[in-house]
């Protein structure tokens, strides 16, 4: 069995998640998604509308994904692509080269982003901050 894993917040889910998802475990069999908790979060100056696990179970119900385990740390990525047998990590393609480093233990792959939605841009249309999001 193949598996990919992807990270992000994934809060205000729209039709980006949804592709990048999709996409995702198009490069595999079993799609693992790690979503960053609200004290993760916090620590990047971030604040989801969404609760962590609210955010979790919104994911659990998406037929992509296989599993959703949280994210505590930037640090945690070769443990988890260690401990879980990864063979792919995927990441929007505006991380490009930032996790190269995992080179050493699985594929990367960077997807392209779908044009003109973001939660940032959701947020900005919005009038809402991170900050203010909750």
């Amino acid at each position: 069995m193949k598996k990919v894993i992807t990270y992000g917040t994934f809060d205000l889910l729209h039709v980006g998640h949804i592709n990048i998802l999709r996409r995702a475990k198009e490069l595999g069999d079993y799609l693992i998604v790690v979503v960053s908790t609200d004290e993760f979060n916090a620590l990047k100056g971030k604040k989801a509308y969404y609760s962590f696990e609210d955010r979790k179970t919104i994911l659990e119900a998406i037929k992509y994904v296989d599993e959703v385990l949280p994210e505590n740390t930037w640090e945690q990525k070769i443990d988890d692509v260690k401990n879980n047998d990864v063979d792919v990590f995927v990441m929007g393609h505006d991380w490009t080269g930032k996790f190269d480093f995992l080179k050493d233990y699985c594929e990367v792959v960077y997807l392209p982003r779908t044009e003109g939605i973001s939660t940032t841009k959701i947020k900005s249309d919005l009038g809402v901050t991170d900050k203010e999001a909750k």
